[in-house]
């Protein structure tokens, strides 16, 4: 898969905005190129004013002194990143959000194309794949955290789930 079949995947999904950062928008420039996918039922195709967060980013690059351990400045290398859930989370990659730091220090988060927790997310059950090959995997694992961030978008402030 390419940094654009993901978006466009993604774009297909009912009530889903793409944002891409750029120049002129307002975000930091270390940002421009970076894709962010929020649940936006509203139709603003903005960044949600009320700070809510995007289930899936597309990162195109390390962020010096902050994100490098993906090596993201290789050539076409890129990093789908993805809210998960802790049950998620823990069925693919085989331990709980809570106990990342045990497994930290022997991730290689350069692996193209495996899911691997996030670099710096994983305690907030995010995970990641490195320019995904197999279409399908990342398919499902975008359709899952969509209805997630739909179903989160639905329930009532201050509830949470059973």
């Amino acid at each position: 898969m390419t940094e654009d079949d993901i978006i466009t995947f993604v774009s297909g999904l009912p009530g889903t905005a793409v944002f891409t950062a750029g120049p002129g928008d307002g975000s930091p420039e270390v940002a421009w190129g970076d894709s962010f996918f929020f649940y936006d039922p509203d139709g603003l195709d903005s960044i949600p004013a009320d700070g809510r967060l995007p289930y899936a980013t597309i990162v195109t690059k390390d962020y010096p002194g902050f994100d490098t351990a993906s090596g993201l400045d290789r050539p076409g290398v890129f990093r789908l990143n993805v809210a998960v859930g802790r049950v998620v989370f823990e069925r693919l990659v085989g331990y709980p959000p809570a106990a990342h730091a045990e497994h930290h220090a022997g991730t290689d988060y350069a692996v193209l194309d495996r899911v691997i927790p996030h670099p710096l997310y994983a305690t907030q059950s995010w995970i990641s794949i490195l320019n995904p090959e197999d279409a399908e995997p990342a398919q499902a694992i975008l359709r899952d955290a969509h209805a997630r961030a739909t179903e989160r978008h639905r329930r009532p402030p201050g509830k949470s789930p059973a």
